[in-house]
């Protein structure tokens, strides 16, 4: 028995989490298509991930290359990347948050937790 003496609509319930999960699901291929940029150095090197952290394009201007440096290139690049990441994850942060939150915080009315 749940606190307050109801019982559970268990078809209710059934829809309830169907339709979490198709919502999850169209999060996740909404962030799998989204460019997300970032950038090191300035702007001298740019990167583009998608939402889910794929990494799609990489720009370096030219007057970030240096043949007698090139450490400082690469250090460029995976600044540009991680910032591109991380701002993937914030936008996955955004988009998925309040769904996964749904799935154990208590976003089926009824059912405990």
């Amino acid at each position: 028995m749940f606190p307050g003496g109801g019982g559970v609509d268990m078809q209710q319930l059934l829809q309830q989490a169907q339709k979490m999960q198709q919502d999850l699901a169209t999060a996740q291929q909404e962030l799998a298509e989204t460019p997300v940029e970032g950038s090191a150095g300035g702007g001298l090197v740019k990167a583009t991930v998608t939402g889910s952290g794929e990494l799609t394009a990489l720009v370096i201007a030219p007057e970030a290359v240096d043949p007698d440096d090139t450490e400082t290139l690469a250090d460029l690049v995976i600044a540009a990347v991680r910032d591109a990441n991380n701002s993937a994850q914030e936008l996955a942060k955004a988009k998925l948050g309040p769904l996964a939150q749904g799935l154990g915080g208590g976003g089926i009315p009824g059912l405990p937790i």
